[in-house]
């Protein structure tokens, strides 16, 4: 904790000087300073009530819709950049799987039956699996992080904290808003954006569809499939909104919400780390370039409906029902060995449906906030994956070799949830929570052994026909478990614009199914976080906000796969358990400074000093003992960091905003047990230029992300058995050394241009 606590003051004294030596630069330019710069007011929903950010006793941050156009931010993803302690990235093999991370809990696999750390919420809808959650930004009003567990007002599967997507309400004229961008890699994206008033300030239709394509980072140099698009890591997505709104009275509020997004985009190949034992093709060049014995192509569709009715009963009551309903349907390929061999391939299909009902009633007085609801959730996840071990099949004079495992993992919980937060006296406020969850799920899995080539679906290759090949149902089991999940704040208002707050909370991730299982096999608890924070929201002058908070987690019974011994390489051994305990403790900074009324510069850190403390095995003797010390928390870095500025200029030929950041996070492991691969220290540097013409109808924005080029792991595959004296690596699973990378964006340059009208 030593380094940690001198980092922590280094970064501080740091940011300190920044702010103070850009508020000396700023003083010295008469002309470009106003008397009174304030900064905006912010307002988010993170307790299911409008409030002001900085009234909120919880670690948020909110990013609007202006911000998020100005840095020309266009995926979900991208937001991480804003938040502390926080990752999002794309997954590995595909482009639209999120991987999401807050304060060191979140997913690991995205594999069907496992659950999420970080929650996703669409309009208060939320998400229940990640795939389809790397999010285009298309008619959103903010986005919100946060922080920490939710499990009072958000339930199971936000240990970590939430993503909250809020699109825009609507109101006023008839509108439509038009954007295109162009960019280096072919990128042209399309966008349009509207609403109609078909009743005056009553009844409004609203849409908005995106077509969005981008040519490959980098391309499959051999692929053993004929008519392939050889494209990697490109991007080939259509979405689109429909929203109604009905307002009958000032007291009724109705909006109805439908979405459809396509993702046509190639599998992504990653990049061999270590040159191939069984085939003689060279490390490629570029980390953006990859071989495959699979096809390329990838299929990602998603869509849903939700339907939210709010009825204000009086000035202080007000109920809210929320319906919804989610479906996903992806067909993937990946190339676990990325060679033109069949050494270890994947193809696989993901089937998610879901449908959740909340009902809520709120209050609200002057000394009172309440929040309380009831909600229900019921999700179907399924889905096949093939496990192709065609060359090692081969070795053993076998026409080939395929394990497949199919199943579903099925969850239905209900859960009745309250929170209130009362005024003891005019500075000091006390806030009470809990939620009591009951889940029931239920877990089918099929797995076994084919000695030949099997593929999911006929035609997944050109004249590939599917067999009646039935694989034994090796597990068919229900469990049921129930959790009460407190929440306690107190807040010191210490003046108008200071408020201390300090906070214990708790959260669960649901119990699960190993979704691999070879037989019979219990379910695992549900994992528990408790968290404890202190923290303070403060404005000084009304141009300089300082938003801070320490933290404390215990992570306990987390869930995690034990690789059993097997002499058999095409077994997949697995026996998942609750043997885990890792703790977490840190800092998150967010600093606005309002140096002029022109000039505005943001600094944020996170600090987190997370590790496992305990991980229960058993020796060859079967004696209990802890191996701890080969497990790494994943996608932690434990420094991340953004400063950045926004510089207004007026002209005769409109108005302009220049801006820029630079976002740094520090070295982070990718493997949770016996790591191979840590992403050193990078940081991005970003620029944008963006006008508005004088009439309002014009916009155009410039971006240039990733200016020095940074090369960058978000995601990697480890099949590599026990290491040797000379470091090399005995063969893993398939029969070869397989180390794989998944890289980040490299540098863009784009242009944007806006009619509105």
């Amino acid at each position: 904790m030593k380094r940690f606590n001198t980092r922590l003051s280094i970064l501080a004294i740091t940011i300190s000087t920044a702010l103070t030596s850009q508020s000396i630069m700023a003083a010295e330019t008469d002309e470009q300073i106003k008397n009174d710069p304030t900064l905006e007011r912010i307002e988010v929903t993170a307790r299911k009530s409008l409030e002001s950010l900085q009234s909120v006793p919880v670690s948020v941050t909110s990013v609007g819709a202006e911000q998020l156009a100005q840095n020309g931010v266009s995926v979900m993803s991208e937001v991480q950049q804003f938040s502390p302690n926080t990752t999002l990235q794309a997954s590995r093999g595909t482009n639209s799987t999120l991987t999401a991370f807050i304060r060191g809990v979140g997913q690991d696999d995205p594999l069907w039956g496992y659950e999420p750390g970080v929650g996703i919420y669409v309009d208060d809808v939320y998400m229940a699996r990640p795939q389809g959650a790397v999010l285009d930004i298309l008619d959103v009003e903010r986005i919100e992080v946060l922080r920490g567990p939710q499990g009072s007002l958000y339930g199971k599967n936000t240990i970590g904290g939430a993503i909250k997507y809020v699109t825009k309400k609507m109101a006023g004229d008839v509108e439509l808003d038009l954007k295109a961008t162009f960019g280096n890699y072919g990128r042209q994206d399309y966008k349009v954006a509207g609403k109609i008033p078909v009743i005056d300030d009553k009844l409004y239709v609203g849409f908005a569809l995106a077509n969005l394509t981008r040519d490959g980072y980098g391309e499959f140099l051999q692929s053993d499939q004929p008519n392939q698009d050889l494209e990697n890591y490109n991007k080939d997505v259509f979405a689109g909104r429909v929203t109604i709104e009905f307002e009958p009275t000032d007291d009724l509020f109705f909006r109805f919400n439908y979405d459809k997004t396509t993702d046509d985009s190639n599998a992504k190949g990653g990049y061999r780390l270590l040159p191939s034992i069984i085939t003689d093709a060279p490390v490629p060049d570029s980390v953006y370039d990859s071989y495959t014995s699979m096809p390329t192509w990838n299929s990602v569709e998603s869509e849903g409906f939700s339907l939210t009715a709010e009825y204000f009963i009086n000035d202080n009551w007000s109920v809210k029902s929320v319906t919804a309903s989610r479906e996903n349907y992806s067909k993937t390929n990946i190339d676990f060995d990325n060679t033109a061999e069949r050494i270890f391939d994947v193809p696989a299909i993901y089937d998610d449906e879901q449908f959740s009902q909340e009902f809520q009633l709120n209050y609200d007085s002057d000394n009172l906030t309440f929040v309380s609801g009831l909600y229900y959730f019921d999700g179907e996840s399924c889905g096949v994956f093939d496990a192709i071990l065609e060359n090692f099949g081969q070795s053993l004079g076998l026409p080939g070799l395929t394990r497949e495992v199919s199943g579903c993992n099925n969850s239905e919980s209900y859960a009745v949830y309250a929170q209130g937060s009362y005024d003891l006296t005019e500075k000091l406020s006390m806030t009470l929570g809990a939620r009591y969850t009951t889940e029931e799920k239920t877990a089918k899995v099929n797995n076994g052994l084919a000695f030949e080539t099997v593929y999911p679906e006929s035609d997944w290759v050109p004249g590939y026909v599917r067999t009646s090949t039935e694989f034994p149902e090796v597990l068919n089991d229900k469990e049921d478990w129930s959790r009460f999940t407190p929440r306690v704040g107190v807040e010191y208002q210490y003046s108008n614009d200071m408020m201390f707050f300090a906070s214990y909370s708790q959260g669960f991730k649901s119990g699960t199914f190993n979704p691999r299982a070879e037989g019979p096999e219990p379910a695992v608890d549900p994992e528990v976080v408790d968290s404890f924070e202190i923290g303070v929201k403060s404005e000084w002058n009304d141009n300089l906000r300082v938003n801070a908070t320490a933290f404390y987690l215990d992570h306990k019974d987390r869930q995690f796969v034990t690789v059993l011994p097997s002499e058999d390489n095409s077994a997949l051994s697995q026996r998942l358990g609750n043997i885990g305990k890792s703790t977490a403790s840190g800092l998150e900074l967010e600093i606005e400074y309002a140096a002029a009324d022109n000039l505005n510069l943001f600094a944020s850190i996170g600090l987190i000093d997370s590790s496992f403390d305990e991980v229960r095995s058993f020796d060859e003797a079967g004696n209990p003992i802890d191996i701890s010390d080969s497990f790494t928390i994943t996608n932690t870095p434990e420094t991340t960091a953004n400063l950045g500025f926004a510089y207004d200029i007026e002209t005769s030929a409109g108005a302009f905003v220049v801006n820029g950041n630079y976002y740094y996070r520090s070295d982070y492991d990718l493997n949770v047990t016996d790591n191979l691969l840590t992403q050193d220290g990078y940081g991005l540097l970003n620029f944008g230029i963006n006008w508005y013409s004088n009439d309002g109808d014009w916009t155009a924005a410039l971006h240039w992300k990733n200016i020095t080029d940074e090369e960058y792991l978000v995601g990697n595959y480890a099949f590599l058995g026990a290491q040797s004296t000379d470091g090399s690596y005995a063969p893993g699973l398939g029969g070869d050394t397989t180390l794989i990378g998944y890289y980040g964006d490299p540098e863009t340059i784009s242009l944007t241009i806006g009619y509105s009208f």
